[in-house]
């Protein structure tokens, strides 16, 4: 009897504990800065007011995940160029417009901070657009300004690829001998000063070494990574070093924490090799039939899911990347951006967006305060907007 009383007991706690965690989450403005659904929208014609099967997100799922806030990618690869790049930037922006047309009372794009709240307060979905890729401006001033009036409210410098006045951490870690520069160029720097200018946030993920901290020594305003993880934790290129880390909060900036398997776990890598391998002739099928390397490898990963779950790492190795972050340069310093739809695998338990409360509860278990998971959900991204915007 005492048994069976310890055990009820126990699970009443349990109970209370994850309604406590699921409390929080609610109350808290949670808001994502990285996600690349409107990229594959275009391809797959998808229906985001409605619940998917595939994929990450949708209006739906969001809700139950408690998501308030989505700063929507708009991104593509470095195949385009002067001519299309920009024009594919527009073509992305009208789709997330076309989505927010046809569903006014579930989302609605904001600008700014005061926009943002408002939209928080009255249950709508919050849509911001961030661009991924400097190569999207085709080196033109007045592609930013066009932009900007759209609603981009952060452009990431480079994506993989250099541009002509920015170099990306690949090239910067793997073609260096090649480069013609490194680090920003005269005209990068005067695009950093016109964003400043723009009010829009200068997004250092993605970029090299070199070209961050010409960022931090340009930049008059806090700087965001809105896709990025802790290098020592796992040596990826992409992922921050313990000093940038630093650099950026000196400089008022957030740092997101990225949920990508490849960027969490330093074995990931070795372990997908052989799983692509093994598949390759599939993965190469797939290809000839998306038009997309990322598309065709999240699609192979979700036909052989039980396999590719077996290289999934775990939760707590997320955890240990936010965890990780705040020691280092503390809990006003460190958000969250999934990078969802934009990866063909997350850790275990992080399949979509209603798994977010999954981060507070496990945040709670290590002793986080509520003011400080209520940061780390969304209120430093609200105060780097506000430092940006103004308002």
């Amino acid at each position: 009897m005492k048994k069976l009383l310890l055990l009820f007991s126990s699970l009443l706690t349990v109970n209370a504990y994850a309604q406590n965690a699921r409390e929080i989450h609610d109350n808290a403005i949670l808001v994502d800065t990285h996600n690349d659904v409107i990229s594959n929208e275009l391809i797959n014609k998808l229906d985001l007011s409605k619940r998917q099967s595939t994929g990450n997100f949708d209006l739906v799922r969001a809700k139950e995940g408690g998501l308030d806030v989505q700063v929507f990618s708009i991104w593509c690869g470095e195949d385009y160029g002067k001519g299309t790049a920009f024009k594919f930037a527009n073509r992305e922006i009208d789709s997330l417009d076309a989505l927010i047309k046809r569903n006014p009372g579930k989302i609605v794009l904001v600008r700014n901070a005061e926009e943002l709240e408002k939209a928080v307060a009255q249950k709508k979905f919050a849509a911001m657009i961030g661009v991924e890729g400097g190569h999207m401006i085709e080196d033109r001033m007045d592609y930013i300004d066009a932009l900007a009036k759209r609603g981009m409210r952060y452009l990431t410098l480079t994506w993989n690829n250099s541009t002509s006045w920015a170099t990306s951490a690949r090239d910067e870690t793997h073609h260096r001998d090649t480069l013609k520069h490194i680090g920003l160029t005269d005209y990068g720097k005067q695009i950093v000063r016109h964003l400043n200018d723009l009010g829009v946030m200068v997004d250092v993920s993605h970029v090299g070494e070199q070209t961050f901290y010409d960022v931090i020594a340009t930049s008059t305003k806090p700087v965001i990574a809105s896709h990025s993880c802790a290098y020592a934790l796992n040596p990826n290129q992409r992922n921050m070093k313990d000093a940038q880390l630093k650099a950026l909060a000196k400089n008022g900036g957030v740092v997101f924490v990225n949920f990508y398997s490849g960027f969490v776990d330093s074995s990931y890598m070795h372990k997908v090799s052989r799983f692509l391998h093994k598949h390759h002739a599939e993965l190469d099928s797939l290809i000839q039939i998306y038009h997309d390397h990322d598309l065709a490898n999240i699609r192979l990963n979700a036909i052989y899911k039980s396999e590719s779950d077996q290289i999934r790492p775990p939760l707590s190795l997320l955890i240990k990347h936010i965890d990780y972050m705040v020691k280092l340069i503390g809990a006003d310093h460190v958000g969250i951006g999934s990078d969802f739809d934009g990866a063909e695998s997350y850790p275990l338990g992080m399949d979509d967006v209603t798994d977010y409360p999954k981060i507070t509860e496990e945040l709670l278990k290590l002793n986080y305060s509520q003011a400080d998971i209520d940061k780390i959900l969304g209120g430093n991204f609200i105060r780097v907007l506000k430092a940006n915007i103004g308002k």
